[in-house]
């Protein structure tokens, strides 16, 4: 079936991905490039949460992401722990023009770690690449953390769209991978408890006894 003739309620899976990372470093851009290629110059601080959804085709399912814009304002943090609850991914971003930023990316994956499932798919973003004269972190550095907490790890710019599209394509795919092959495994164990109704029972030792010996005839002679 053609998915433009699919319902907007009519996907094969649906995939909670929360954007966190400190205020100003473009969460809500990244959002609003990706769900309406929109860019806002002078966007306002997100006040608690804000969400979006886009379907993507991933190996031919119809993947409905719904992403939750986190506040990086500290004093809303209380609140949008909540919504970290039920989300199988997410994009940890930072401002490449702003290093302390960037310095807070452990503190935000200590609470994404505390909150959230042990086997989510994470994402360091790097943004505002367009802003190359203002740089002070560097590709190398985004690596090595990434590298060093086990992360997924892209570059982006709101500003131009470069690489927006292909961080929540990545997440995605990464997730809707691992939930097929979790799938696959669940159903091939109810394969093999189908061929194997009757549990085995614990085996029980049998002795088996030799014969009694057979009476002799007597050798004795009538006298």
């Amino acid at each position: 079936m053609p998915h433009e003739t699919r319902s907007a309620d009519d996907y094969d899976m649906l995939l909670k991905v929360v954007l966190i990372g400190d205020s100003g470093v473009g969460k809500t851009n990244c959002l609003s490039r990706f769900t309406r290629q929109e860019f806002a110059q002078a966007s306002k601080p997100t006040i608690g949460v804000e969400f979006a959804t886009r379907a993507l085709t991933v190996d031919e399912d119809l993947v409905k992401i719904q992403i939750w814009d986190t506040a990086g304002q500290e004093r809303y943090r209380a609140i949008t722990n909540a919504y970290y609850r039920g989300a199988v991914g997410a994009l940890v971003v930072y401002d490449v023009t702003r290093s302390p930023t960037f310095e807070s990316i452990p503190r935000w994956l200590t609470e994404l770690r505390e909150h959230a499932s042990s086997d989510m798919v994470v994402m360091l973003v790097g943004n505002k690449t367009d802003l190359t004269d203002q740089r002070e972190v560097s590709v190398q550095q985004g690596q090595a953390l990434a590298e060093q907490e086990g992360l997924m790890f892209i570059e982006t710019s709101a500003a131009d769209g470069s690489n927006v599209e292909a961080a929540f394509t990545r997440v995605a795919e990464q997730i809707h991978s691992a939930v097929r092959k979790r799938r696959l495994e669940a159903q091939q164990q109810g394969e093999q408890e189908e061929a194997v109704p009757v549990p085995r029972g614990n085996s029980i030792p049998i002795t088996v006894q030799d014969a009694p010996p057979q009476p002799q005839p007597s050798r004795c002679c009538a006298g």
